[in-house]
């Protein structure tokens, strides 16, 4: 891939504001998706700076795959030294663009850059139904009602880009129009054929253990899938808040996966026959896409995000959000029938060949140029 070529530009200085860094031990796909693109740009020559908060055991400073990671501040105050540190220091390092990447709370650059930059917005997805699930009352309702609304309502004149359908719409909701779509990228190849599969049938949620991904849905959901397949079994991966409670709740035939790597999680997705997706709304949902590039269909909830990544009836199946029967009843259908998981699976594969993270560093730095130039 060569991203210069393709934009027909010399290389730009970027300066990048997002609240963790790759290293951070909770980040996520939204910074999976910010070191992805970045590392391809800084590959190609371009300069990026990563501004962050720090994190216990980091460096301060440190350069990872050639983009300049600086650490300063904590989870909340990594907002207020984004802008001490911009006013202090990289505003006299002459960068081209801002990228100014939202999770939940912006950085609110419109405010505070005034060097000539050019700012983007980059948000993978709204808060929303967020606010009630993982802050207390009364923070919920006023960010649920009023922050958050208030807060994007500083970017109604800046470029902003989504991963997803989905967000686009909820931001055109509050009067953002100037946004673009990049897909999310693919960290694993697609496989050339369907792989084999485990010999019992098997359920497997991937996902952050707290409220809002709704991890004890995927559990009973199996609690029913298990009444009727008594042989299913359900592999839990990944870390969180709710780890424990759900481990000591779980019935047999439920497995927890502690702190496993990537090529780890891939190979559980390979073997799983279904993945199962509750939550309230994704940004895109990458754990989708990446189970479907193993020959593994999703049973989701039909929320923003998984209906972007999830074709219903064509790669895998959308329920009615909150409705653990129905996930479940989807779920028995696929493991049950043969040939409509092979089906599906196969429409999965061959949609996961269209996306890669070479293909989401080029279109974002495409509509970075129509920017800058």
């Amino acid at each position: 891939m060569d991203i210069l070529t393709c934009v027909d530009l010399d290389s730009l200085d970027v300066l990048w504001f997002n609240w963790r860094d790759i290293k951070n031990p909770d980040a996520g796909g939204a910074e999976l998706f910010t070191h992805e693109v970045a590392r391809r740009w800084a590959a190609e020559g371009h300069n990026v700076t990563l501004f962050t908060s720090k994190f216990p055991g980091c460096r301060e400073e440190e350069v990872v795959d050639g983009i300049r990671i600086i650490r300063d501040g904590g989870r909340y105050t990594v907002y207020w030294r984004a802008r001490r540190n911009y006013e202090n220091r990289f505003r006299n390092e002459g960068y081209d663009v801002v990228i100014d990447e939202i999770n939940t709370r912006p950085f609110m650059t419109p405010r505070f850059v005034d060097g000539g930059e050019v700012i983007l917005g980059l948000i993978h997805q709204l808060a929303r139904e967020y606010w009630f699930y993982e802050t207390p009352f009364p923070i919920s309702l006023i960010g649920y009602h009023f922050l958050e609304k208030r807060w994007l309502r500083n970017y109604i004149d800046i470029p902003m880009v989504t991963v997803s359908e989905s967000t686009r719409r909820d931001l055109h909701s509050l009067g953002l129009r100037n946004v673009s779509v990049v897909p999310e990228g693919l960290s694993t190849k697609p496989l050339d054929s369907l792989p084999e599969k485990e010999e019992k049938p098997t359920m497997i949620f991937v996902g952050r253990m707290k409220k809002a991904k709704l991890p004890d849905h995927a559990i009973e959901a199996y609690r029913i899938v298990s009444k009727q397949i008594p042989d299913a079994q359900l592999w839990m991966v990944g870390e969180g808040y709710l780890k424990e409670r759900l481990k000591a709740g779980a019935p047999a035939g439920v497995r927890f996966f502690d702190n496993i790597s990537d090529e780890e999680k891939f190979d559980l997705l390979r073997r799983a026959h279904v993945l199962v997706m509750p939550g309230l709304r994704e940004g895109w949902g990458l754990v989708v896409t990446e189970a479907n590039a193993l020959g593994t269909p999703a049973v989701a909830y039909d929320v923003p995000g998984l209906r972007d990544s999830v074709r219903n009836n064509v790669t895998g199946v959308l329920v009615p959000f909150g409705k653990v029967e129905k996930l479940s009843r989807e779920t028995i259908r696929l493991l049950k029938d043969e040939e409509l998981r092979e089906r599906l699976s196969k429409n999965a594969l061959e949609r996961s060949r269209d996306f890669s993270w070479n293909s989401a560093a080029r279109e974002f730095m495409q509509i970075i140029v129509t920017k800058v130039v």
